[in-house]
């Protein structure tokens, strides 16, 4: 596999009606994402509702994802998520069995473990398996905190811990630090919706995480940051925080109006998201139609 750079989405997983995974709205937005030039595809990210499926469902959209992405010639990079290092193991090589690219592994965090376990855990895991691992730091979301000089001396020991998801407020000077602290070894993405995505690939990032609602206003601004056009990115990233700035105010908000841009764009079929989810009222959805008008002409 080459080296994964670029914008890679977190895939959304769209639910029926009654609350059932939607299989084929999830294979049309694969497809949609693939042929509209994403540079990867990321499942069960914390914007793709993994705390809310059953292992069953997590195994079988783990053999579609990889599925399409082969077909489609996009690495896939599926994340791990079990609290238990045993658990995180077993998920990780049937991960890497079923075909995927690259293993994400987010931390456990339900009880705050400490660095020591943190370390030991990230290890295990990395080590189970063969295929590249990225590790996401997401303190915001987990509560968990790890200096730089540990991820530092994690990807000093773990040959295959290779990618970063930075995720942490603000992240800047964290991701500099990193990479002066690992010589240019490891690769940088930005998490946090993109928030900060020309400062961090200024900074060297080799690529962006969002979610996958608006993916061609990203693949546009970081098309632009490549081909040197620095006010045009800048112009599109403007127009991008007017719409993030009012969905994401919460997580289950963000995923909300995410599957709502998607069912409005005709990529899968409904907004459903299962419960406990955000709840929101007509002035905010009268903000979000005011924010879609203006972002529409940007998608497609």
């Amino acid at each position: 596999m080459s080296e994964i750079r670029g914008i890679c989405p977190i895939i959304a997983t769209p639910f029926t009606e009654r609350g059932e995974v939607d299989y084929e709205s999830l294979t049309n937005l694969l497809r949609v994402l693939a042929k509209g030039g994403c540079d990867g595809l990321t499942l069960f990210g914390i914007a793709g509702e993994y705390y809310k499926l059953s292992d069953d469902e997590m195994n079988e959209m783990t053999t579609l994802v990889v599925r399409e992405c082969r077909a489609a010639h996009v690495p896939s990079i599926v994340s791990i998520t079990r609290h238990a290092t045993e658990l995180a193991i077993r998920q990780a090589r049937f991960t890497e069995a079923a075909g995927a690219d690259c293993l994400m592994l987010l931390p456990p965090f339900f009880l705050k473990p400490g660095g020591a376990a943190l370390y030991q855990h990230i290890k295990a895991v990395s080590l189970s398996v063969n295929i590249p691992v990225m590790l996401q730091y997401a303190p915001e979301q987990t509560g968990v905190a790890m200096d730089p000089v540990l991820l530092a001396r994690l990807a000093d020991e773990v040959p295959n811990l290779i990618y970063f998801k930075i995720e942490c407020r603000p992240p800047g000077a964290y991701i500099s630090r990193l990479l002066e602290l690992t010589k240019g070894r490891i690769h940088v993405f930005i998490g946090n919706a993109g928030f900060q995505m020309i400062e961090g690939l200024d900074r060297g990032a080799a690529g962006v995480m969002p979610g996958c609602s608006m993916f061609d206003v990203y693949l546009k601004i970081y098309r632009a940051w490549q081909d040197g056009n620095r006010q045009e990115a800048l112009r599109l990233h403007s127009e991008l925080l007017a719409m993030l700035n009012h969905i994401r105010q919460d997580v289950e908000e963000i995923i909300l109006y995410e599957k709502r841009i998607l069912a409005r764009r005709g990529i899968i079929k409904t907004d459903v998201c299962r419960k406990p989810s955000f709840a929101a009222d007509a002035h905010f959805d009268r903000l979000f139609d005011e924010r879609f008008e203006a972002i529409k002409p940007l998608l497609g």
